[in-house]
């Protein structure tokens, strides 16, 4: 018997911060099987009690695993499943480790990763270490495949793929997030067979986003981009039941994203 399993993901922009927005109540109410979470920008040791024994809305515990950066405020990812995983690892290269950028669950069939891409930042200070940063993702997600294993990886690329993907792809030329390296990594992560989940089912559509700037009112006007995704490898999609983005869900500059599977 089939079983389906809702996976969440979202970039909080400081996880401290949104918890006094009504995070703990969108995870009681989504319920969510696993949530990635992106950006935490804290130690453990700094989050308040009610981060550290987080519950489903049935009341049970969520398991929960941090990977942190050493750098203070900064980065780190997180994952929250309700059901206890195998194992939980980093990439296991320490330049994407000391910032805490990457960190996944596996679950015996399939792995889950929670990844937070590198911002290229202004005239691309950071795009080479972003370019190892995708190449080090893709060499990994290709070897758990060679070994038979699926994987689902959840979480804020910083990367807008296609001109539909942004309100403004003409005007943003140039600018990080939408470089021509960024988005040849992303069309040829994609022809490594790999599938950006909600594109496969919205091919085609523009006006799906989930970042928006906090400049000019963009999110009211909803002027954004899509940089958020659920990617899994091909041989997984027929476990793929939607994917989803919940732009209505406030409290980060990004909106939560959502991946319903069957296992």
């Amino acid at each position: 018997m089939s079983e389906e399993l809702v996976v969440n993901s979202w970039n909080v922009n400081g996880i401290r911060a949104v918890y006094g927005k009504g995070f703990l109540d969108w995870i009681r109410h989504e319920n969510a099987d696993v949530v990635c979470i992106q950006e935490t920008k804290a130690r453990y040791d700094q989050l308040p009690v009610e981060l550290k024994e987080i519950y489903d809305a049935d009341g049970k515990p969520y398991h929960h695993y941090y990977a942190e950066a050493k750098r203070p405020g900064y980065s780190g990812t997180a994952l929250f499943t309700r059901h206890k995983p195998l194992s939980v690892s980093k990439l296991g290269i320490d330049e994407f480790d000391d910032e805490g950028r990457y960190i996944e669950a596996d679950f015996g069939s399939f792995v889950i990763a929670s990844a937070y891409f590198p911002n290229s930042q202004e005239g691309g200070a950071r795009l080479d270490y972003k370019l190892r940063f995708c190449e080090a993702v893709l060499v990994h997600a290709e070897n758990l495949v060679s070994k038979g294993k699926h994987i689902i990886i959840a979480g804020d690329y910083n990367i807008a793929h296609t001109p539909i993907d942004l309100f403004y792809p003409k005007e943003n030329e140039g600018n990080p997030g939408y470089l021509p390296e960024e988005r040849a990594f992303m069309t040829r992560f994609l022809d490594h067979g790999f599938i950006d989940v909600f594109r496969y089912f919205h091919p085609g559509e523009p006006g799906h986003y989930t970042w928006w700037s906090y400049r000019a009112r963009a999110r009211e006007k909803d002027i954004g981009w899509r940089i958020d995704y659920h990617c899994i490898n091909k041989a997984f999609l027929s476990n793929i039941v939607k994917a989803s983005i919940q732009k209505t869900v406030m409290g980060s500059d990004h909106c939560p994203i959502q991946l319903c599977i069957t296992v």
